[in-house]
């Protein structure tokens, strides 16, 4: 600490200069070096966190780019010789696939691998693999008359020896098939397009990614506006008693509630007056929206009262109703921070599985759902789904899930985030 000398010359008296003793110096290195590794704790925070979440990515991506591929024989038809027939018509029909399967597609596909491939490399296409011939049929109907070359599906015993896994038998088979052109992995652009199955050969993630889209749609359409409108009755409208005081303390717990709450509420109450409508978006999209609400309504308040009284104020002093300064002023200028919390509601509720374990979206739906009171699920459950199954192929097509679904997440959080700076306004 500084200390001043005082120096008496006749009458007056004199003031040294300060003086800065060792102690002082002392408690100033030891405030800067504290300042120092303040700075360097928190960059190193933040480098752990980069750290983590470069690992985390990197890891999914490693394990997720074998999930977006899959092992394929090539085999040539000769669609003529065949027997197989059929015009535009019948081959663009809603009914083609079954006409095709009829008319012994997948016969026709074994008997021509037989005699390209041999018989033990014929009998490794998967089942479903004919599904893929009859869909480029139905695509482009000309090649009912002449040859064409697919490449179809393997098991998934063919596609582990590829691998270098599983029986010596089936590596030896896959070796001979890749020296001579007919086996390879290609990227598998279906993944996208198709719903789950019981091989990790024929499964895609198009149905559970459906699924969300129409989910998190009625959590969003039935969350959002009623959030807001509480929020601003809460705060604009609402007198402040006793029943005010329990409303708001009640909505800060339904905040932190554990999910698996909601799950049984919707089971209990939605299922109860819906009972032909269970694992269907519908009634997962008011299952989370009853989760995600509480998060806009706090979020929504504290937005309210980030906006100025003068905003009010100015407002009323030139006319504006109370209802046109809430829904003129209050309203547009409250938006951003209320999309905030709905980003917030709506990631939460992208990735929850608990809520919607209870109402029987964990079940296996081989096909899209057409609407919203269809069959469906939901991409967190079709994750866990596949992480539960024993073939290795399902652990690679998990990563890729895995990756499709923080796609998702991201293109939704922007869409949320340009809409609240769109609607954001400086004062």
């Amino acid at each position: 600490m500084s200390t001043i000398a005082p120096s008496v010359t006749g009458n007056a008296v004199e003031k040294e200069r300060p003086t800065r003793t060792a102690s002082f110096e002392a408690r100033l290195a030891k405030r800067y070096s504290g300042e120092r590794n303040f700075r360097l704790l928190g960059l190193s925070a933040v480098a752990f966190s980069l750290a983590v979440l470069v690992f985390l990515l990197g890891n999914m991506l490693i394990n997720g780019i074998g999930g977006f591929q899959r092992a394929e024989l090539a085999v040539t038809i000769d669609f003529p010789e065949s027997g197989v027939t059929g015009d535009a018509v019948s081959l663009t029909a809603p009914s083609a696939m079954q006409t095709l399967e009829m008319q012994g597609l997948p016969e026709v596909i074994e008997f021509f691998a037989e005699q390209q491939l041999g018989a033990d490399a014929a009998a490794q296409i998967s089942a479903e693999g004919w599904r893929d011939v009859a869909s480029a049929l139905s695509a482009d109907p000309t090649l009912i008359g002449r040859s064409a070359t697919f490449k179809l599906p393997t098991t998934s015993a063919l596609a582990s020896g590829l691998r270098g896994e599983g029986a010596p038998e089936m590596q030896a088979l896959a070796q001979r098939l890749s020296s001579e052109g007919a086996l390879a992995t290609n990227w598998d652009w279906g993944f996208l397009a198709r719903s789950d199955a019981t091989s990790p050969q024929a499964v895609g993630i198009w149905g559970a990614l459906k699924g969300s889209m129409l989910t998190m749609l009625v959590t969003l359409v039935l969350a959002f506006p009623i959030g807001v409108l509480s929020a601003l009755y809460l705060e604009e409208y609402a007198p402040r008693n006793r029943w005010t005081d329990v409303i708001e303390v009640s909505i800060s717990n339904l905040a932190a509630v554990p999910s698996i709450i909601f799950g049984l509420l919707g089971l209990s109450i939605f299922l109860a007056i819906f009972p032909n409508l269970r694992s269907a978006p519908l009634i997962g999209g008011m299952t989370l929206a009853l989760m995600t609400m509480p998060v806009i309504v706090i979020s929504g308040r504290n937005a309210i009262k980030a906006v100025p009284p003068s905003i009010r104020d100015g407002a009323l002093a030139i006319g504006a109703s109370p209802v046109q300064v809430v829904f003129h002023h209050v309203l547009p200028l409250a938006m951003p921070g209320m999309l905030t919390g709905t980003i917030i509601g709506m990631a939460r509720a992208l990735g929850e599985t608990a809520p919607l374990l209870l109402i029987g979206m964990r079940a296996f739906v081989a096909t899209p759902p057409e609407g919203f009171s269809s069959p469906a699920t939901v991409l967190p459950m079709q994750i866990f789904l596949w992480s539960d199954e024993v073939d290795r192929g399902f652990v690679e097509r998990t990563s890729a899930a895995i990756i499709v679904l923080l796609v998702f997440l991201l293109v939704m959080n922007g869409l949320a985030i340009y809409l609240r700076n769109r609607f954001e306004k400086r004062w």
